[in-house]
């Protein structure tokens, strides 16, 4: 008898130090018995064990935003085993891109299966049909096909997107998210950067941009926004991506170093395209953005300061069915000083009303406003006649005023706006990108940061036009659906405003040059 009550009391000792199942402790003794490709113990990191714990918490979407090579997949592969064995009859599902990049999940789990001793009790895979069968617990991980119409009338206790951003939409993700509460399942994401206005990219900055709570540990951000956490890893916008220090605190991974990075970038093969998207995890133009991004970070200044007494030109882009509008002012404070300061963005379908009142808000913020820049080729022209004329009904009626937020005239003659006609044509876009693109390389522009205005700046390539001559354009696949994905118009309007202050700035120099010598 002593010895029954010896071993119950010792079973029970042990059991009282072993973790309950769904803690990260519990995910970390099971991890530590799987056998990688290396033949090696998976020993998970730090980073990864903040991804696990937020994947067994309250939320309903966990995002991973990292750089390539820091061993995500292996780490949803395992976290796929591991719902399947310590939930019944679970449900897991992965699906990515294309059927190659999914089977790349499945097949860092089947092969913990093959190579860790006694997981073949456990599971049995079956790579014909993609699915790994729990023969424990009755459940299942299953590739799915990246199609939202195939994903609508799955359930499951997990479900894993792997490199969301190649996604041709975000549909599939929208479906599944929607699909988690009917068995409270998980949704995670896994993803390098995309491509700068892409929906993917949108989403990522929104949910960091609206996040109500966020901790930013070197490279790293932590943000929650309602049900969907992410970790963001990426080099700071304005921070050196040739500094190995700098882009080793964007990619944890041990395994990873500076000296094994600066290796990577020697490497002939590498292009400064895929070094920023997928070793800083910064959004990038597959073909190349015209303007460098770290160049224009660097204009940027906080709590910038403008001289609402200096000459302002407002400059205008319309778009209406398919475009945004785009509006803003280039103050001229000094030839090494131009402040690109107030820009709005219209999404269309666009209203003329909106688009009036958005002027003459801009107008109002300026003491020396001399005009608007625009395209009258784009539309427009009527409005800007009645502007001109003093003559618009937000210029005379008071209740259309105030249905704007306009203050009231009550009674008083509101100023007309005068606009400057400025062509999109070759030539003089071409002009206006080589006198930009001068202002940019020598710190004569400097902007608040909008970020609007950055996504559009980057969005832009530059289109050869024979000779030495190019301009700022949309890149070669924006068309149709995908026009909408790489918006460049807040671009377009401050390249006529920036040629037209720099014209006027030189009518008043030259002379004075003349003069005085």
């Amino acid at each position: 008898m002593a010895a029954s009550r010896t071993s119950t009391s010792s079973s029970r000792a042990v059991s009282a130090r072993r973790p309950k199942p769904f803690t990260v402790d519990h995910f970390r003794a099971y991890a530590r018995l799987l056998i990688l490709d290396n033949e090696k113990h998976w020993e998970p990191e730090d980073f990864q064990l903040d991804i696990v714990a937020d994947l067994f918490s309250e939320f309903v979407a966990v995002w991973t935003i990292i750089p390539e090579a820091n061993g995500k997949t292996t780490l949803m592969g395992g976290v796929g085993l591991y719902f399947a064995d310590f939930k019944d009859a679970a449900e897991v599902l992965l699906a990515a891109s294309s059927r190659q990049q999914a089977e790349l999940m499945y097949g860092q789990a089947a092969g913990f299966v093959i190579r860790t001793p006694g997981m073949r009790e456990r599971f049995r895979p079956y790579d014909g049909y993609r699915r790994i069968k729990s023969l424990r617990r009755g459940g299942r991980i299953q590739v799915m096909a990246a199609d939202d119409a195939t994903g609508d009338g799955v359930l499951y206790d997990l479900a894993l997107i792997d490199e969301l951003h190649r996604l041709r939409n975000m549909k599939l993700y929208r479906t599944w998210k929607g699909k988690a509460e009917k068995r409270g399942g998980k949704l995670g994401v896994i993803s390098t950067a995309g491509e700068p206005g892409s929906e993917f990219e949108d989403t990522r900055a929104h949910i960091l941009r609206t996040a109500t709570e966020k901790t930013v540990t070197g490279a790293h951000t932590r943000a929650v926004n309602g049900q969907t956490v992410i970790h963001d890893f990426a080099v700071p916008p304005d921070a050196d991506v040739d500094d190995m220090d700098v882009v080793k605190a964007a990619n944890p991974f041990s395994g990873i170093t500076p000296k094994t990075l600066r290796a990577k970038r020697d490497d002939p093969s590498m292009t400064i395209e895929h070094w920023r998207r997928f070793v800083c995890n910064i959004a990038t133009l597959a073909g190349g953005s015209a303007i460098d991004s770290a160049a224009w970070d660097g204009l940027r200044e906080d709590d910038l300061a403008v001289d609402r007494d200096a000459p302002a030109f407002g400059w205008l882009d319309l778009g209406w069915k398919i475009d945004t509008t785009a509006l803003g002012a280039l103050v001229w404070e000094s030839p090494e000083r131009r402040v690109v300061c107030d820009v709005q963005v219209i999404a269309p379908p666009v209203d003329e009303g909106d688009v009036a009142a958005g002027l003459l808000r801009l107008q109002a913020r300026f003491r020396d406003f001399r005009g608007v820049v625009f395209d009258p080729n784009a539309g427009g022209q009527q409005m800007a006649q009645l502007l001109e004329k003093g003559q618009h009904p937000l210029q005379t009626d008071d209740d259309a005023r105030e249905l704007q937020g306009l203050p009231r005239l009550e009674g008083q003659e509101a100023p007309p706006i005068v606009f400057i006609e400025h062509s999109q044509d070759n030539a003089p876009m071409a002009d206006a990108a080589a006198k930009l693109d001068e202002a940019i390389r020598n710190k004569w522009l400097v902007h608040d940061g909008d970020r609007t205005l950055r996504s559009h700046a980057l969005n832009a390539v530059s289109r050869s036009l024979g000779g030495e001559k190019w301009k700022f354009d949309r890149p070669n696949d924006a068309k149709g659906e995908k026009r909408g994905r790489y918006p460049i118009d807040a671009l377009t309007g401050l390249l006529m405003g920036h040629r037209t202050a720099l014209a006027e700035a030189d009518s008043y120099v030259g002379p004075l040059l003349e003069v005085f010598g």
